[in-house]
């Protein structure tokens, strides 16, 4: 054999030295095998443990018991129809003081058809006062009033006689009377808010004897509340009054009903 056949001999062994010993490996994922014991890196095994699912506990739900800081009111009996006198009681009781100007309250005038109406108490006086609480278990009410003033005094007169005639003169008490008039206020307050004021409220158009004596006489006055199913108790400011009467009453038609 020639050395240009041995050349192409060994050329071509050479060729397939590299197909068997690269080219076949990356081609098919296999290491190269020259051979030779090849160590074998050892695979890491994960161990996962799965624990059983725990249950939660929940605590039960306590509610906590309230206990009222004041008694319920007791129920109101049924009225029997007989008429209750409201009686007076000192005003600190109430912390209340009848020196000071009596402050504003809410008044408003209304008019309903005429009904039947039974008196259901009834207050009498002539001086300043508070009174007892009253329970007024209707819907709505009525107060009618009316006050007997002190007359004004009549001016007085001196005759006098001189030497030089006759003649009289008056006293200087003519007139001074005419700066205090007679006067009637009453508020009705909320006893289960002695803060709020329900009514304050006066004869409208002042108390005047003369006046009444030329024009109708407007007594007795009656003021209408719409609300009831309360108690409640009542401030008088009386001064110059022979005597006052206040008359509470209700629609004929609720009596038996509460």
């Amino acid at each position: 054999m020639d050395k240009k056949s041995v050349m192409y001999a060994v050329g071509a062994l050479a060729v397939i030295l590299v197909i068997a010993l690269v080219v076949k490996p990356i081609v098919t994922g296999q290491p190269l095998n020259t051979g030779l014991p090849v160590a074998m890196t050892p695979t890491a095994t994960l161990a996962v443990t799965i624990s059983p699912a725990t249950t939660a506990t929940v605590a039960p739900l306590t509610i906590p018991q309230v206990t009222p800081s004041a008694p319920l009111p007791t129920s109101v009996p049924t009225w029997n129809e007989n008429v209750i006198a409201i009686g007076f009681v000192d005003p600190s009781s109430y912390g209340i003081s009848l020196n000071p100007a009596l402050p504003n309250g809410s008044r408003f005038n209304t008019t309903s058809p005429n009904t039947s109406t039974t008196s259901y108490a009834k207050i009498a006086g002539n001086t300043s006062g508070t009174t007892q609480i009253i329970t007024i278990p209707f819907p709505s009410w009525e107060l009618v009033y009316t006050v007997d003033p002190v007359p004004p005094t009549e001016p007085g007169s001196t005759q006098v006689i001189s030497t030089n005639g006759t003649g009289s003169s008056h006293s200087g008490a003519y007139g001074s009377y005419s700066g205090v008039l007679p006067q009637f206020t009453v508020q009705v307050v909320d006893a289960a808010d002695p803060n709020r004021f329900v009514r304050t409220f006066s004869p409208p158009g002042g108390i005047n004897l003369n006046l009444w004596k030329n024009t109708s006489d407007p007594r007795p006055w009656t003021e209408k509340f719409y609300e009831g199913q309360k108690s409640y108790y009542f401030i008088i400011k009386s001064t110059l009054l022979n005597s006052y009467s206040i008359d509470i009453r209700v629609p004929t038609h609720y009596v038996g009903r509460y």
